[in-house]
């Protein structure tokens, strides 16, 4: 160990000492047992979620195999099956170097702040304070793009249900509108008053997910009438994009496969509530990983063979290119029905973890004084032990975002479509840091628990590689030519964002934020 580690690793084992927390050390003499205090920052959760919890919670915020057929229609028509296989296959590859990266990180400084903690320690001190302001504003508004996404889906489902068994029925704008904000209202209330009563409810989202997984995959190969040739399954491209390039549109497309991981730094958010920290994160990310593309690959692959007319798909009445494949497969509409209502549940199980893991990120940020109502947003509830105003602000930003929905949908799909760019930006400001400072120990003590030695560079340069590749194809537009209806509007919606944030800091942040560093004698 380095006498910088060592250093480190003996002010934590006294802070401890004197704090009576030395019990809570998982692995005594690193720095992995380094508490809030060492940090500036202060424990102000109950550490209430064991490892299979804080596992569970990561899961559910993904979903990967929901995640997938979910965004079905994106997939199909610009790159058909070969995009949603072998993009699967580049996501495990890219997303698991982004995991094991976030694994590394969060067994040192498992934080709520997670990667704006990390550029604020690994940042040299006089960018310290403003490059991990625009991590972490950045990473908020990643988490409530994708909360609203999330917080759209169970309105889609319930809408494609009543689309197929009433032919009659004329769905509307503000129908949507309405499931979205009493989706979001409910779940916000769950957040508020029971969850901390009820942490086992992340238990049960990971068995129904995985439950409703088998039994679908099952079904449809078991029922499908006739099995998808090989040939099609594995080598068709499809390019209804209107781009000349396909590789173009298969770099657009990636966005379907990209999610996933939606979600994936979830768990690391949770680590203050967590009673084993620097193992349970890093063991929640690596299982999110694995377990993401096992479903996803599998369903995938079972869904194509299960396939009888893709055109069909592709110009669904539903607006849920899944269900048409169900109804295909199963030959059944009432077993196509309880499929997308197993799927419709599974994503209040995922918005409620979603709601809870962004709430804990802007109540981090309102901690170390970043936000304006810092004073308000930064409090946990004595009683209740959550961050109620920081679940308040969130859910009312989202409800904003579904008032923007009655208006225009393009915005609206502009808006959540920005989750996962900056989701992939949050990752690269600590991940350019750690390789800025050669992975040192003293930021990266050798013993740490989970530890990938010489591979670590290999993950740490992939990750910001695919995190510049999709910062320009993410923002390219989806369809060719383009036109006001089909424009992607994400770049002038991170615009926006980045307006709001100068003026958050202009207007309050520069004044009192400080983010967590290291002892001053080493950085």
């Amino acid at each position: 160990m380095s006498d910088s580690s060592a250093y480190i690793a003996d002010q934590a084992d006294k802070k401890a000492e004197e704090m009576g927390l030395a019990e809570q050390v998982p692995i005594k003499g690193t720095i992995e047992s380094t508490n809030l205090e060492l940090l500036g920052l202060t424990q102000q959760t109950e550490r209430s979620l064991g490892t299979f919890q804080i596992i569970g919670g990561g899961w559910n915020i993904c979903n990967s195999w929901a995640g997938i057929v979910g965004t079905l229609a994106i997939g199909i028509s610009e790159g058909g099956t070969i995009l949603l296989l072998y993009g699967i296959v580049i996501m495990l590859v890219f997303g698991g170097c982004c995991a094991t990266t976030l694994a590394e990180l969060s067994s040192v400084y498992p934080t709520a702040g997670g990667q704006y903690h990390w550029t604020s320690i690994l940042s040299p001190k006089k960018y310290s304070r403003v490059l991990s302001y625009c991590c972490g504003a950045v990473n908020i508004f990643s988490w409530i793009s994708i909360s609203a996404g999330v917080t759209i889906l169970p309105a889609q489902f319930i809408i494609s249900m009543a689309i197929y068994n009433n032919p009659e029925y004329e769905s509307k704008t503000w129908h949507y509108f309405l499931i979205y904000q009493a989706t979001n209202i409910i779940v916000l209330l769950y957040n508020i008053f029971a969850i901390r009563r009820t942490s086992w409810i992340h238990d049960i989202g990971f068995i129904l997910s995985l439950s409703s997984f088998s039994v679908i995959l099952v079904t449809c190969l078991a029922r499908t009438p006739e099995i998808s040739s090989t040939e099609f399954v594995w080598t068709t491209f499809i390019n209804q994009s209107g781009w000349k390039s396909d590789g173009i549109a298969f770099l657009t497309g990636m966005i379907n496969p990209n999610y996933i991981y939606a979600g994936i730094d979830g768990a690391i958010h949770l680590a203050e509530e967590c009673g084993n920290a620097p193992t349970a994160v890093p063991y929640a990310l690596m299982s999110t990983l694995v377990i993401g593309f096992v479903t996803s690959f599998a369903f995938v692959v079972a869904m194509l063979y299960s396939l009888t007319d893709i055109n069909a798909v592709i110009e669904t009445s539903t607006g849920v290119p899944i269900y048409e494949i169900w109804l295909q497969a199963t030959r059944s509409g009432a077993a196509a029905t309880t499929f997308i209502t197993l799927l419709a549940v599974i994503a209040l199980f995922s918005l409620n973890g979603c709601q809870q893991t962004s709430s804990r990120l802007t109540w981090a940020f309102a901690r170390d004084d970043a936000l304006i109502l810092s004073k308000f947003i930064g409090r946990i509830h004595p009683q209740l032990q959550v961050p109620v105003y920081a679940l308040l602000a969130n859910a009312l930003v989202i409800f904003m975002i579904g008032c923007i929905y009655l208006a225009s949908s393009t915005a609206f799909n502009a808006l959540i479509g920005t989750g996962l760019v900056l989701q992939q930006v949050s990752f690269c400001f600590p991940v350019a840091l750690l390789i800025f400072r050669r992975r040192s120990s003293t930021y990266l003590p050798p013993h740490r628990f989970f530890n990938m030695r010489k591979f670590g560079w290999v993950s740490n340069i992939a990750t910001l590689i695919f995190g510049i590749v999709t910062m320009v194809f993410y923002n390219f537009p989806a369809e060719m030519p383009v036109t006001g209806g089909n424009m992607n509007y994400t770049s002038v919606v991170i615009g926006t964002m980045a307006l709001f944030s100068m003026g958050n800091w202009v207007f309050h942040a520069n004044k009192g934020y400080q983010g967590p560093r290291l002892p001053s004698e080493l950085t």
